[in-house]
């Protein structure tokens, strides 16, 4: 049936104009829109699940801590049983909730990127360790390298809706772990201006990075003035051990003052208890352990809690990211961060597909959604993760680009006052064109409250036959070749990264990063 409001030319011919307007238009869903709508926990349940959380640390604790920091502990109050285990009492940590930061900027290297977390602002982006890439010219996968960071990092610079760059690949052709944490921070500082994270392996790795970062900020001190650079800590190995190497990482970058994204990442069936609400109460006490050290170490550390419980398929015990339970994992720990009123962080995004396919779509759409309702302040991994996090794809990133627009478009709600309600707009066009196409509210409403994708076709089935009949999926790969032929940042100038070069064993080649170097 023929839409009778578009059967006009002069109809159509307004919708074309207005079309047309949004493309010079401030986006209407700008980083750190409020969420927290949906709540899969009732209050009493928040409660109690508090309450498991600090009966946790207090009487059964955690063990393995470095020497260092388990001296700080004690001395700051913890008490260490005779099986090793560091106790927490649940005046400390209720203490250190009620004085640790409830917002704190994430710097981006270059300022205009500057986002603040907290108070239940939704932030979107990477994150992972996936040690494969779907290789682009081949489609197949292959181990993943420096240079796929520094491409997936140039990508990532151009897409609106993906916040900041967390490394979302492990590059297999470093050889050390040192010169893996090395390239891995420069190939993310290169491609990128938005604020980065990095996952650290031990405080050798923190300290030696430390140089690299001060000389992109502009000086020795710089970066600790506006730290742009986030440490990832996943500080426990659940249920209950802290990791060792880790906390050394931990507590190095405490005392450089970067932000600490602390990180519990039990599975739920494996090292979490199978019952959901046991798998949020393990992962909160593991964070609030995390965010203890910290603020012994320094009151007013820039610590990111993010409880990070993922599921188990229990017929295999194989994870599965893009499960409905893995939903309502995250969206009950964002509801607990945000009970804590803490900067946060969850996963979501994560799809078992390992094409960017309608499963792919259909499990980063539920999984994320859920998350951004329930007000996580950072959701992490939800552009370009594939296969259970253990791959990603070029392609996934611009398809994940759109997808995380119109989330938090939803998250953006509906305005409901006098003028929205509109009564004389619907008047005055009841009793004039009897369309509202062409009328004022229209116009300026098309640049306030939608989003129009870059990926996504909305034309007609005939006009989408006629200008060649391609899905999604071709049309981001399109979108891909052209932003790595052409975007090859320049904020590094070359005497920094000459400087850089000469104190780090950096694998990607300087003629790698300029345009024309016939790559893509």
């Amino acid at each position: 049936m023929t839409n009778p409001s578009l059967a006009d030319p002069s109809m159509r011919r307004s919708a074309r104009r207005a079309r047309g307007e949004q493309s010079v238009v401030a986006s209407p869903i700008p980083p750190g829109l409020p969420g927290g709508r949906y709540m899969p926990l009732a209050d009493a349940e928040v409660l109690r699940i508090h309450g498991l959380a600090l009966r946790l640390l207090e009487d059964l604790g955690l063990s393995q801590l470095t020497p260092s920091l388990e001296a700080r502990a004690v001395a700051a109050g913890c008490r260490l049983d005779g099986d090793g285990r560091l106790r927490f009492p649940r005046a400390l940590v209720e203490d250190v909730i009620a004085r640790a930061r409830r917002k704190l900027v994430l710097h981006g290297i270059d300022p205009r990127h500057d986002i603040e977390i907290g108070g239940r602002r939704v932030h979107t982006g990477t994150g992972g360790a996936a040690p494969t890439i779907m290789d682009f010219a081949s489609g197949r996968y292959r181990e993943s390298t420096v240079a796929d960071l520094y491409d997936i990092a140039r990508l990532v610079d151009r897409l609106d809706n993906i916040h900041w760059y967390h490394r979302s690949i492990v590059a297999r052709d470093a050889t050390t772990i040192l010169d893996l944490d090395m390239n891995t921070t420069y190939a993310c500082l290169s491609g990128t201006t938005k604020s980065i994270a990095v996952s650290y392996t031990d405080g050798a790795s923190v300290r030696a990075v430390q140089p690299m970062l001060d000389a992109v900020a502009g000086g020795e001190g710089k970066h600790r003035d506006r730290p742009f650079c986030t440490a990832v800590c996943c500080h426990v190995v659940p249920p209950m051990r802290f990791a060792t190497e880790s906390c050394d990482a931990l507590e190095a970058a405490v005392l450089a003052g970067m932000p600490i994204l602390l990180v519990s990442a039990g599975q739920a069936g494996a090292t979490a208890p199978a019952a959901l609400a046991g798998a949020v109460a393990q992962a909160c006490a593991e964070v609030l352990a995390g965010l203890v050290l910290c603020h012994i170490v320094d009151p007013d550390c820039r610590g990111i809690f993010a409880a990070w419980p993922f599921v188990s398929d229990l017929r295999t015990g194989a994870m599965s990211g893009g499960s409905g339970e893995q939903a309502l994992l995250s969206a009950a720990c964002a509801q607990m961060a945000n009970f804590y009123d803490l900067p946060n962080s969850v996963p979501a995004g994560m799809t078992d597909s390992k094409l960017p396919d309608a499963q792919s779509g259909g499990e980063k759409g539920y999984t994320i959604s859920l998350a951004a309702q329930a007000g996580a302040t950072m959701i992490h991994e939800c552009a370009g993760m594939q296969g259970s996090l253990m791959g990603t794809s070029f392609e996934s990133y611009v398809l994940d680009n759109d997808l995380l627009g119109a989330i938090l478009r939803t998250v953006k709600g509906i305005e409901v006052n006098d003028e929205t309600l509109s009564f004389d707009v619907i008047r005055d066009t009841v009793n004039g064109a009897g369309h509202y196409l062409g009328h004022p509210q229209t116009f300026a409403r098309m640049k306030t409250d939608y989003v129009y994708p870059e990926i996504a076709d909305r034309r007609s089935i005939s006009e989408w036959e006629d200008a060649g009949g391609r899905d999604a999926r071709a049309v981001a790969r399109e979108r891909v070749r052209k932003i790595l032929a052409e975007h090859y940042p320049h904020h590094i100038g070359d005497a920094t990264d000459a400087s850089i070069r000469s104190g780090y064993n950096i694998i990607l080649p300087r003629a790698r990063m300029r345009a024309g170097n016939g790559v893509w």
